[in-house]
């Protein structure tokens, strides 16, 4: 069974965050780890409160899973504060790690932040380079570019330009246009793309959470990042369409349902 490291902020609601990193990795197949990097407050509606981990605790947590269990793959998801990023970067740059999935979460499904404007630089000058693959959507490649993607030539520019920015593999996600759900996959020489029906729904809580931890997943389990992208694709491309009308807000998406249809077939 391969082991697979998230590390990323706690949400009390269970929709994303470690919460949803979590059951990702286990339905896959996979045995997965934490490192809380923050605890939040936090349902469908709103983030109600931040409550940042000490500096140190993020460090031991991380040198524990490493120095005993291992890990086959690291996942990053909230990191909040610049100092966060440089630690984690310093972390996975000591124990180098075969598999290092960056999704540069920013901000929640209700629309607060979860990553300071300042860190966005420092994820990018840190984190980057040491990724096998960096998972932004259309909000954070436009942060990381510096100008607003707008569409599917906007998404194959920035590709290019956050590739600059060192990862090995950038997938920029098309989830917020319009019509088909396309996902655009770069390796500085050629561009794969990832389409899928789009499902009309508000409930997306975690999606991003869900998709960078199937993916981490089946890199770990040895899949190329093409295969990998590819099943991802399909695993969360299910779990959005059984998604859960829970709470007031967006609700969560459901990564049961594309596991469950397996094992009923």
């Amino acid at each position: 069974m391969k082991r697979v490291l998230t590390i990323a902020g706690s949400d009390s609601g269970g929709g994303a965050g470690i919460q949803a990193d979590l059951k990702a990795i286990t339905l896959l197949g996979g045995f997965g780890m934490s490192a809380i990097t923050a605890l939040t407050a936090q349902n469908t509606v709103a983030v109600a409160a931040i409550h940042d981990l000490p500096l140190d605790f993020i460090a031991a947590q991380i040198d524990a899973v490493f120095t005993d269990i291992g890990v086959d793959a690291v996942k990053t998801g909230m990191l909040s504060k610049a100092e966060v990023v440089k630690l984690v970067a310093s972390k996975i740059d000591q124990y180098k790690p075969p598999v290092v999935v960056v999704d540069p979460v920013m901000v929640a499904k209700s629309g607060d932040p979860l990553l300071a404007v300042e860190a966005q630089q420092t994820l990018a000058q840190f984190l980057l380079p040491l990724a096998t693959l960096v998972t932004p959507n259309l909000p954070e490649a436009s942060a990381l570019v510096g100008w607003e993607v707008r569409d599917e030539n906007d998404m194959h520019r920035a590709a290019e330009e956050i590739h600059e920015m060192g990862p090995t593999y950038v997938l920029v996600k098309g989830g917020h246009l319009h019509g088909e759900a396309v996902d655009l996959l770069f390796d500085g020489r050629q561009y794969h793309e990832f389409r899928a029906t789009r499902v009309e729904t508000k409930n997306v809580h975690g999606t991003g959470c869900t998709y960078g931890s199937a993916i981490a997943t089946y890199l770990a389990q040895e899949l190329d990042v093409i295969e990998a992208v590819a099943a991802a694709k399909r695993f969360i491309t299910e779990a959005i369409r059984h998604g859960l009308a829970l709470g007031q807000g967006h609700g969560p998406t459901n990564p049961y349902a594309a596991v469950r249809q397996e094992w009923k077939s």
